[in-house]
């Protein structure tokens, strides 16, 4: 049997101590550019990228799914896996990277160059959406990337507000396979669902309208529906819904990431690239930089969630900063910065303008 529970976060409410079990330190940006040429890469191999496509019966991937959803202000809900329930049965889920068993095992939200904390939506995630429903950015006709998309939620936003295609991106293959595509695929059915509920509502408001043209033929409308046996429900073809069609799913580390996808799309270039917590680790600014660089349209922009600093990782706004002002591609805009509590940041880039010679 399935179950929905549905949530209407209070986004200050819901903010968790710390992405991946990492302390917040304050630091001073002076005292970050000496940390940001750090950037030993992991032991393990680099993890080639590679697209995903949804299977031909996507419907499977929502047997007995537990879901809940997500209300920021005057965002659409946004419907994802509830975590807790894909932790007890991550036995039973395909995973060929062993990233499920690995972090039950270590009891870790991180494991360095094998899993990249995809499994569960950090708060500086909430941040951003809240953002976006302030700045009233609607998506609508742009190209984005959701780049470490995890549960996927900012590109859901995306696409459910009108964003022409929408590409996930996500370290690890088994987030994308067993969390991300199954979430899209949520938000199309509630959509679907919503939309018959809409329909059966306005038939029903025709039908009062039609009450000055004589109470009896009302009634006996209505004695004809009561009556009637409901219409089942038709299983709807999810592998050709619109909201699916319009979106890309991709796995692997950026530096492999970013040739395939010129290879695959030589002139795609991104509207908009929207990316929360992935900036805790300095040794991949330089792919990350890069990846944005050669991704993101002339007048794009990209949004970044991120704390000040991830204690134990090395990484954060202050270091990513510095990091970006040196190579003097892209200048940097504080759109909110949190002072209580932990502090979270939500910073966009955009190319910076050429001096006229």
């Amino acid at each position: 049997m399935s179950f929905c529970f549905n949530f209407d976060v209070p986004i200050q409410a819901s903010k968790q101590d710390d992405a991946h079990g990492i302390e917040v330190q304050n630091e001073k940006k002076d005292n970050a550019a000496t940390c940001t040429q750090d950037n030993t890469r992991p032991a393990e191999p680099v993890k080639e990228a590679k697209e995903h496509l949804p299977p031909s019966d996507p419907q499977f991937l929502l047997e007995d799914a537990v879901s809940e959803t997500v209300t920021v202000g005057t965002l659409p809900p946004l419907h994802f896996l509830n975590e807790t329930v894909f932790e007890k049965t991550a036995s039973e889920r395909e995973d060929d990277e062993k990233i499920l068993s690995r972090t039950a095992e270590q009891r870790s939200d991180l494991i360095s160059g094998m899993y990249e904390g995809g499994l569960k939506v950090w708060e500086c995630t909430y941040d951003l959406l809240e953002l976006i429903e302030k700045e009233g950015e609607t998506f609508g006709g742009k190209v984005v990337l959701d780049l470490g998309c995890g549960a996927g939620l900012l590109g859901i936003l995306a696409l459910k507000r009108g964003a022409r295609h929408v590409h996930f991106q996500d370290y690890n293959s088994t987030v994308i396979e067993q969390l991300t595509v199954p979430n899209v695929i949520l938000n199309c059915q509630a959509d679907d669902d919503t939309e018959s509920e809409d329909n059966n509502k306005g038939r029903g408001r025709g039908n009062i309208q039609e009450e000055d043209g004589g109470k009896n033929t009302l009634i006996k409308k209505q004695e004809v529906e009561e009556g009637s046996p409901q219409p089942k429900k038709q299983a709807k073809d999810l592998s050709q819904h619109p909201l699916l069609a319009k979106c890309r799913f991709y796995s692997g580390d950026w530096s492999t990431f970013l040739p395939l996808v010129l290879k695959t799309s030589p002139h795609l270039k991104y509207d908009i690239i929207v990316t929360s917590e992935t900036i805790y680790n300095t040794a991949y600014y330089t792919a990350l930089h890069e990846t944005l660089h050669k991704l993101l349209a002339p007048d794009g922009l990209v949004y970044v969630a991120t704390k000040s600093h991830y204690f134990g990782v090395g990484g954060g706004l202050n270091l990513f900063e510095t990091f970006v002002e040196q190579k003097s591609v892209f200048s940097v805009d504080h759109l909110w910065d949190g002072d209580e509590g932990l502090q979270r940041h939500v910073v966009t880039l955009r190319f910076q303008k050429q001096k006229d010679s």
